[in-house]
Order: structure tokens, then sequence, then C-alpha cells
């Protein structure tokens, strides 16, 4: 029987935390590890997680400084003991109820590593902000010139990995440009990629989305460091 390990990376999400959980938790899968790493949160975060999520989940691993998504993912990484590996935002941006989707092309396709783009499928989307999807494709289509894979959203959150995959790559980028770096060092070793249609629920940065221009130039510089570095 398959198990599947969700890592949630956190940082200031006391709003949302428990939700997330609760969500995952909320899934038909047979077996599920859930592991969250708190990335040195300042909002009280870390509190309703040591007095209210703890005892919910498999795991909760606490940086002692901020370092940033990536760092976060790949603490998460190293403490997963499932057969699949899935990221799991704490933000609701995303729907748990669409592992199974995720995880069809492992278990049918013999895939390695699965996508889940935003901007494929008919599921819904919520309408927000136009600069950020340009942002999104314009990155997306830099990494394929370099990768030479013809994905749609490489910026997704959702990703999905077969656990001997991804434990074997030494993740470099602390903050959001583990994104273009993964994509990278995965296209690069030759695996088995699929991409399905997810639904989106977008925040506001006013609701608490953090991703901004500097993280923008930054994916730049890592899709041309990791694909031209090889």
């Amino acid at each position: 029987m398959m198990k599947l390990s969700v890592v949630i990376p956190c940082y200031n999400e006391r709003d949302t935390i428990e939700g997330i959980v609760a969500a995952v938790k909320a899934v038909s899968l047979p077996v599920m590890e859930i592991i969250v790493v708190d990335d040195f949160s300042s909002d009280g975060t870390a509190e309703i997680l040591r007095a209210r999520v703890c005892h919910q989940v498999d795991q909760v691993i606490f940086h002692s400084r901020n370092q940033g998504k990536g760092a976060a993912v790949r603490s998460g990484f190293k403490a997963a003991t499932g057969d699949v590996i899935i990221v799991q935002d704490a933000d609701l941006e995303y729907d748990p109820r669409e592992y199974p989707k995720l995880l069809a092309p492992i278990l049918n396709q013999s895939a390695d590593v699965v996508f889940g783009s935003r901007f494929m499928g008919s599921g819904p989307h919520r309408v927000a902000y136009f600069w950020h999807m340009v942002g999104n494709k314009f990155l997306t289509t830099l990494s394929n010139m370099f990768t030479n894979l013809n994905i749609t959203d490489m910026e997704t959150c959702y990703k999905m990995f077969r656990r001997e995959v991804i434990q074997s790559i030494t993740i470099e980028e602390d903050r959001f440009g583990f994104e273009p770096e993964i994509t990278a060092k995965i296209a690069h070793r030759g695996l088995i990629i699929y991409e399905v249609g997810i639904s989106y629920y977008g925040r506001t940065y006013a609701e608490g989305k953090k991703i901004g221009w500097r993280d923008g130039i930054r994916a730049i510089y890592a899709i041309l460091k990791y694909n031209l570095r090889r």
C-alpha cells in the first residue's frame, strides 16, 4: 500500500494553519503522513502548532531562524518516510482533495514526478493578479527553454515526487528559487514527468500572499544557474 507524505511549509499562517491541516486530514487516502515545518513564524503560528496541531500530525519541525520556503521544504523532505511526497502550502490556495488526481500518473503511468498545473483543466480558479499570471508564464517559458520540457506551470506549489527521487536531490535554494531549481534538476535526470490540471484559490497580498518581484528576479537567476551549471 502506497504511503503519501504531505510536507506543509509555513511562515506566519496563524489564520490558515489549522484549516489546512484539517483539510489534509479529511482527504480519503489509506496511508498518509503529515509533516509541518514552521519557518520561525512571528505571528503566533508556532504557538498554535505547539498547542493545537502537534497531536494531529505526525511531526512538526521548528526552524530556529527564518530561512525561506526552500529551506522549509528541504527539512520536510529529509524527514519524510512515505513512498511519495507532495508539497502543500499552508495558505489554502491549493485543494488537498486533488491528491488522488496527482497520484494517478505515479500509480498508473510510472511517473516519477507530477506537477499540478493552474493553467490546465477546468477546475475553479479565483480571479486575481494579471501580472502574476504574466510573470508565471514568462518564468515557465524561460525554464522550458533550458530544460526542453513543455510544462505549463513551473511555479506551482503542487509538485509530487517519488521519495527516492526527491531525497536523492540536493536542494540549495532557501526561498522561492526552489521551484525552478528542482524543475531543472529533475529535467536533466531524464525522469518521467506528468502534469495534471488543478483548481486554484489564490490569495491577495492583503490576505497574506508573500511572493514578490524580488523572488521573480531570483527565479530567473535560478533558471540560469541550475540549467547552465551541469
